[in-house]
């Protein structure tokens, strides 16, 4: 588990842009098994694509996409283990993967993007990526 010290930063750029955080697997299982409409759960890291990439990259879709999900949420991947580990479950047959983001459409998983389809892009590569997904799934 990373000090929260150290990740506290990482995690107020997803707060502070109106993310809640699902610190427990009750907290996934419970928004997920009763939200009607649609939860972008971030999976957050310390690595470098999540701060140069997934975190930038997801403010960045928010502020240009006029469709936006109705709930998001995050969790931090090796400090919210049992959040994380739900969230994993919920994106089967995806291998672990952090950072990441799911989109789900009535508690059903419709869209995810890996780490690996993170890295090597640029925040803007990312966002404009989920601006056209808000705009499919989302209201």
């Amino acid at each position: 588990m990373y000090p929260e010290e150290l990740i506290a930063p990482m995690r107020a750029e997803l707060t502070d842009a109106g993310f809640q955080e699902f610190r427990t697997a009750e907290d996934v299982d419970t928004h997920l098994k009763s939200h009607k409409g649609t939860t972008l759960i971030v999976v957050n890291s310390v690595c470098g694509c999540a701060a140069g990439a997934a975190r930038p990259g997801v403010r960045y879709a928010l502020d240009q996409s006029a469709k936006k999900p109705t709930t998001l949420a995050t969790v931090f991947a090796g400090n919210d283990r049992d959040a994380v580990a739900k969230v994993r479950e919920y994106v089967l047959p995806y291998p672990p993967s952090s950072p990441a983001m799911a989109l789900f459409k009535d508690g059903e998983l419709v869209h995810f993007i890996e780490r690996h389809h993170i890295e090597g892009r640029n925040a803007k590569m990312i966002g404009d990526h989920l601006v056209e997904v808000f705009d499919h799934f989302c209201e």
